[in-house]
């Protein structure tokens, strides 16, 4: 196994390892809920940094005014994705509803304005980051057979969601699912909207969890 393929397991195995400390019912409540994301964030983002080797062209913004733009659209897209899936969700499942309370039930320990500004400035642009920027973007290169770019696009989706699992919560790792299928599929089409994307995952995390709750 070459160094590219060593660096992105170990960095998947620390993101599900810090999931799990965050989310698993043996673990959850150690530390503040929203300091153990931004500690997994900023250490994501360092291995992201640390094991990539492509931070020049990563670094390189094309059109940035468009970035910005798409970026808030897609994010309000979502948004409303989110709102009818959850009616949806309610009407087909007796659980969803409170199992999307339970996750909302998170926004403690800290103030609203607070938690809107780590989801805003660091959590949403250090997982976007890191799942597109670097797990995506490097399995795109390891991967074998003809379309590498749809199997790192499928798998980067499934383990997104999978991390999730340890909260116990269907509606949780579907959230996950869904809005990593959106962000992988927009970033297998066009990897320089990686920008708008990272504007996006931060900008939604603010909306559908502090500013306008579904």
């Amino acid at each position: 196994m070459d160094r590219t393929k060593r660096r992105l397991l170990v960095a998947v195995g620390v993101a599900a390892v810090l999931w799990f400390l965050m989310f698993s019912p043996w673990t959850k409540g150690i530390l503040n809920f929203w300091v153990e994301m931004s500690l997994s964030a900023v250490i994501l983002t360092a291995l992201g940094v640390v094991f990539s080797s492509e931070l020049t062209s990563l670094a390189k913004i094309e059109k940035p005014l468009l970035q910005i733009a798409g970026g808030v659209v897609l994010a309000f897209l979502l948004w409303g994705i989110f709102w009818v899936g959850d009616k949806a969700s309610s009407w087909m499942f007796g659980f969803a509803r409170d199992q999307v309370d339970l996750v909302y039930s998170m926004k403690t320990g800290l103030p609203p304005w607070a938690i809107a500004l780590l989801l805003l400035f660091v959590i949403g642009p250090a997982e976007e980051f890191f799942w597109r920027g670097y797990v995506q973007r490097t399995m795109c290169s390891v991967m074998g057979g003809k379309r590498p770019e749809d199997a790192a696009f499928v798998v980067t989706t499934l383990v997104y969601a999978l991390v999730h699992i340890w909260s116990l919560n269907f509606m949780l790792v579907m959230a996950a699912l869904v809005a990593g299928a959106v962000w992988g599929l927009i970033y297998r089409l066009c990897p320089k909207a990686l920008p708008a994307l990272i504007i996006s995952h931060a900008l939604w995390d603010a909306l559908v969890f502090v500013v306008i709750p579904i």
